[in-house]
């Protein structure tokens, strides 16, 4: 044999011991599986939900519209209620009427008390006290005590000047009055004036129909005769003659200063500040003129 064959020989040889040496078998390691992630429902601590504040179911309410606080719960609520209903009553009312009308018969004798008390003591309620075998009556006080034609023409035949009523203060002891002023206008025994919107009455006045007299038609043409002058025609005139109108703001012009200009005074003489050439300049002041 050569020296190549003897090479590789002990080439298959060394190779052939090195292969029986290792394993033909393989380790697959398995793979590694991720850790599911948690699903929303999936909390790592159950008594996290617990913490937070839950916040109560509200009601869904206009906030453009006023709170509902009940029937009115509140004292001065009900006493308002009640002297609304003792207008409506032409008779005074017992304490246990008003309280049957507002549903309160079975409030405490306490704030009944106190429901009678200011009743008593408000100005526009007039309060008769309990007697014997007869409770304390209440009745509304309104501004005039006028329910009636008869008692509305006497009052103003008594008054001692020409002011009138005013029929908005009428209606709260009377409320049908308007009924009766609709009557007595066209009887000629009331001045009315009148809204412009509504056509309703809004003041009166005595009206004597024995003031009445005819004038002849002579002067009626006369009359008609005289002519009106413009609107503006009068004002005109006033101011003409030096007068202002009282329905006008009177405005007095002030007379204009007339600011005169000050003379400037002439010069005297300067402060002289070349001290060190007193000695060469010279003093001309003497021949400026005037």
């Amino acid at each position: 044999m050569s020296y190549l064959q003897n090479k590789v020989q002990s080439f298959n040889a060394n190779l052939g011991a090195v292969a029986g040496k290792i394993s033909n078998k393989r380790t697959v390691n398995a793979p590694v599986k991720p850790a599911p992630s948690p699903t929303p429902s999936q909390v790592s601590n159950p008594h996290k939900n617990d913490l937070k504040r839950k916040r109560p179911d509200l009601p869904e309410i206009p906030y453009s519209q006023p709170r509902d606080t009940g029937i009115g719960q509140h004292i001065m609520t009900q006493i308002t209620y009640a002297i609304e209903y003792l207008k409506t009553k032409n008779t005074p009312q017992s304490l246990s009427d008003i309280l049957s009308y507002l549903s309160m018969q079975t409030r405490e004798e306490s704030y009944k008390s106190n429901v009678e008390t200011i009743l008593s003591r408000h100005e526009k309620v007039n309060y008769q006290p309990a007697s014997k075998g007869s409770p304390a009556l209440f009745s509304f006080r309104p501004a005039h005590n006028i329910r009636s034609a008869d008692s509305l023409l006497a009052h103003l035949q008594a008054q001692h000047t020409a002011q009138g009523l005013s029929v908005k203060e009428l209606r709260d002891g009377w409320p049908d009055v308007e009924d009766a002023i609709d009557r007595l206008e066209m009887e000629g025994r009331l001045l009315v004036t009148r809204n412009k919107k509504d056509n309703h009455a809004r003041m009166v006045w005595p009206n004597d129909p024995s003031l009445y007299f005819e004038v002849d038609d002579e002067f009626q043409k006369i009359w008609d005769k005289i002519k009106l002058p413009e609107p503006g025609a009068l004002a005109d005139e006033l101011e003409r003659e030096g007068l202002t109108p009282a329905n006008k703001h009177r405005t007095i012009k002030k007379p204009v200063k007339v600011q005169e200009k000050p003379k400037r005074k002439a010069r005297s003489g300067g402060k002289t500040t070349n001290v060190h050439m007193a000695g060469i300049l010279r003093d001309y002041s003497h021949l400026k003129k005037g």
